[in-house]
């Protein structure tokens, strides 16, 4: 909290917990992080996760980048600043979630890694797991789900990831998943396995 800037602006302690969230969730909370290109499967494999937790009866909840850009960030465009601020807010309200005891699954290209550093210092690097979703960019453009790779290549769209603008890879990912070889269910068997070893589920 910021009170240099904001001196009227107090932060509340409330007398519940995310301890005491979390045992009545019966599991810790976490941020677990999606980057990839367009196309790679992020959201898929977050939905899919989501699924699996929710019939385990974890609390869960799905952060997906076109979703935000409905709301919260319907504000913003997809210049670098911009881009930036979205993924700022994303990390409060992940960090929210968090405080609340809940599992919270980021599904979000996030190309720069200086910027999912700074959601990882935003959620606090002990609360972030930082899932790198690895295919092949011809293979997420024959995928081109929304056709966006087509735009991008007629340049009606500026800046798109991966043709026009970078996309820097994680460096030290807490999982790689090459979804270009692995099929929805591994994948996500394999996110539920670094659950498993990260908070105990």
């Amino acid at each position: 909290m910021n009170e240099k800037n904001l001196p009227h602006v107090v932060w509340h302690e409330a007398t519940v917990t995310r301890e005491r969230r979390e045992y009545l969730n019966g599991h810790r909370a976490v941020v677990v992080w999606f980057t990839g290109l367009s196309g790679a499967g992020k959201s898929t494999i977050a939905h899919a996760l989501e699924e699996a937790l929710h019939q385990q009866g974890r609390r869960t909840f799905v952060l997906d980048g076109d979703n935000v850009r409905h709301g919260l960030c319907s504000d913003l465009g997809f210049s670098s600043s911009d881009r930036r601020e979205n993924l700022r807010r994303i990390a409060e309200v992940a960090k929210l979630f968090v405080a609340a005891g809940v599992i919270a699954l980021g599904a979000f290209i996030s190309p720069i890694r200086v910027d999912r550093e700074r959601v990882r210092q935003i959620v606090g690097a002990e609360n972030f797991l930082e899932v790198f979703v690895s295919c092949p960019l011809e293979v997420c453009e024959q995928r081109d789900v929304k056709g966006m790779y087509r735009r991008a290549r007629t340049g009606e769209i500026q800046q798109f990831t991966g043709v026009s603008a970078p996309y820097e890879a994680p460096e030290r990912a807490d999982l790689v998943i090459e979804t270009h070889l692995t099929s929805l269910d591994a994948g996500v068997q394999q996110v539920l396995g670094l659950l498993e070893q990260t908070i105990s589920l």
